[in-house]
């Protein structure tokens, strides 16, 4: 599974790019690849209020639904549109073209609690 170093992720499986204080959001390469073909995203909506934790949409694929959580709590700042009627560049990219959103972050000392790719890739190989 590809784990780029320079992200952090939750142990929900979504991973972070923080620039500033804004996290551009999308799934892993691990999770893209459990779910299976992606046929459906529910992205959130721009402005939302989200909290570390809490869910904000869901990725559907052929194999099940699951939901999205956030990995910092903030505000929604822009969303995917592209994977409205392109939902498989989740499955192609997913830290690329395939991510979600970016959130305007309320607390950066919340990205501590995000695993860096060592600890992320020991929690995918148990």
């Amino acid at each position: 599974m590809n784990t780029p170093e320079e992200l952090r992720y939750s142990s929900d499986h979504e991973w972070v790019r923080v620039d500033g204080d804004t996290a551009t959001v999308g799934i892993t390469d691990y999770a893209q690849d459990a779910l299976g073909d992606v046929v459906y995203v529910d992205l959130p909506e721009v402005s939302a209020a989200v909290t570390a934790g809490g869910s904000f949409g869901e990725v559907e694929s052929t194999k099940s639904v699951s939901e999205l959580y956030a990995p910092v709590s903030g505000t929604i700042g822009s969303v995917n549109a592209e994977l409205g009627d392109e939902p498989e560049k989740l499955n192609n990219d997913p830290y690329g073209e395939g991510w979600i959103c970016t959130i305007a972050i309320n607390d950066a000392s919340e990205l501590d609690a995000l695993l860096d790719a060592a600890a992320y890739k020991a929690l995918t190989e148990t």
